[in-house]
């Protein structure tokens, strides 16, 4: 059996999409635990940062559903992978279109009718949520199998 990884504050702080300030904050707070590894540099232990992860996203989760940026439909769905963002690019032909969305740090691509993409005002600049949808998601990992 594999060991859980340990990240380096840059890492762990890449991987959650924050500064090495604010890892090193979130350790002093106790929010976050560290440790060190064989060389004496501080690190977060692997279940510790997803923990963390998990927990930060409930909390931002909850928070959205009162803030501004929160998905401005407001329609239950079954589909929990929803992500608010703003077009960026549109290119479209007569029958389809290819339909960009960046969200927070996050592409999306999405293909759509040219039809769907006029009736839905999609355009560089406009709101917009991609609601994704899946029957199979793929997992990687770095290093493939061990």
């Amino acid at each position: 059996m594999r060991s859980m990884p340990q990240f380096r504050f840059s890492e762990a702080a890449r991987l959650m999409g924050v500064s090495d300030d604010t890892i090193r904050r979130w350790v002093r707070s106790g929010h976050l635990d560290a440790g060190e590894d064989s060389a004496g540099r501080k690190v977060v232990d692997g279940a510790e940062l997803a923990a963390f992860a998990r927990r930060q996203a409930v909390k931002s989760s909850e928070e959205d559903r009162t803030a501004e940026s929160a998905d401005p439909t407001a329609v239950g769905r079954s589909a929990r992978n929803r992500f608010v963002g703003l077009v960026t690019n549109v290119v479209a032909d007569t029958v389809m279109a290819q339909v960009e969305v960046q969200c927070g740090p996050h592409r999306v691509v999405s293909l759509m009718s040219s039809e769907a993409v006029e009736e839905l005002g999609l355009r560089p600049g406009a709101l917009a949520v991609a609601v994704v949808k899946a029957t199979q998601v793929i997992v990687e990992t770095p290093g493939g199998t061990r």
